[in-house]
């Protein structure tokens, strides 16, 4: 997609939403690893707010996420009541901004700024590790209690996978994967085989924010969750989705800038012990922890696969969905070892 002005579609944006504060300065505060764009937008010398620009998937979609974060935000009570950031809104719905012109349709929307405190480190201790536990099964747990009051979700873990197997019958499908189609065509029946099997339709499902680098969120000076950001990923699906970005958070080699995505994590001692401490707090059932499997195979054919040039810079985007072709994918059975996290959770 050919990149247009992006700075003056955000001033055109804010202009629409509040046209008697006029604009200091635009900022791309980007990170460079997706392809989203996010802008500082300063209003007064001590005011500003965050613009997301992004031209990935449906507009309806990027309203529907919007629209259910907001409602999210608005249920969730303490200690969890201001930790996602608020989107602005006009006549009381998420206030959205499309650009459309031919060959290009461009979306932004507006947060509300949100404090960061401490970031955890590159590579947790145990302590951490534990701590991080119990806040996210606290969170999970909070989530699950105001699912019930949300707005319907229009995207499902299997009709995504539909789409895919769909889109292998096209010219775009065999131009795009080429040799790939039919080891595609097989983990993408799989994994709808297994969803079944496993009785996936009878797991309760709550709003998931799936990418939990280090970077997406923040803790306050006692270790509890303060504030989170960033909702590319965002979906309402069964919560062991959030567990593989997890398993890497904890990971023994920690954050780091050159990342691959293999499963090895899932069962490091290290995630072993955060999927205990969070069993005790919100234990999980022997489907869901079986589902992780499927989980993973579900990332790597949905956000490397199908989605890795939009979801990564192409730095990025080429490499993974080689890994994903050449390992990833071939080597899931071998690698995933379900039996030894059941164990962990005596289940």
């Amino acid at each position: 997609m050919r990149q247009l002005d992006y700075p003056t579609i955000v001033a055109d944006a804010w202009q629409a939403l509040n046209p008697d504060q006029p604009i200091l300065e635009i900022t791309d505060i980007s990170v460079r690893v997706s392809t989203n764009y996010v802008y500082k937008v300063q209003l007064t010398p001590l005011r500003f707010v965050i613009a997301k620009l992004s031209y990935f998937g449906k507009y309806e979609h990027f309203c529907e996420d919007h629209t259910l974060v907001n409602a999210l935000v608005r249920n969730l009570e303490a200690p969890f009541k201001k930790f996602l950031a608020r989107s602005y809104t006009l006549d009381g719905n998420v206030f959205t901004y499309r650009y459309r012109h031919p060959g290009q349709d461009v979306w932004v929307v507006f947060y509300r700024p949100v404090r960061i405190r401490e970031k955890l480190p590159r590579r947790l201790g145990n302590d951490d590790i534990v701590n991080l536990a119990g806040e996210m099964a606290r969170f999970h747990l909070a989530c699950h209690q105001v699912a019930p009051k949300l707005p319907h979700s229009s995207k499902t873990l299997r009709s995504d996978m539909q789409d895919l197997i769909e889109t292998l019958d096209t010219s775009d499908g065999t131009l795009e994967f080429g040799g790939h189609i039919n080891l595609i065509r097989q983990h993408a029946s799989t994994f709808l085989e297994q969803s079944h099997v496993l009785r996936y339709n009878e797991m309760a499902e709550i709003p998931v924010f799936v990418d939990w680098n280090i970077g997406n969120f923040s803790l306050n000076k006692e270790g509890k969750l303060y504030s989170r950001w960033d909702y590319d990923w965002f979906r309402v699906c069964n919560r062991v989705m959030d567990f593989y970005f997890l398993s890497r958070v904890v990971s023994d080699v920690g954050d780091r800038t050159m990342f691959h995505y293999l499963p090895d994590t899932l069962h490091e001692e290290r995630f072993l012990l955060f999927l205990k401490t969070y069993h005790a707090i919100f234990p999980l059932t022997e489907n869901e922890i079986r589902f992780m499997k499927e989980i993973y195979r579900f990332f790597i054919l949905q956000y490397v696969v199908k989605f890795g040039n939009y979801f990564f810079h192409h730095v990025y985007a080429s490499r993974l969905q080689q890994e994903a072709f050449t390992t990833y994918l071939p080597q899931l059975d071998a690698r995933m070892d379900v039996e030894k996290i059941l164990r962990a959770c005596n289940l």
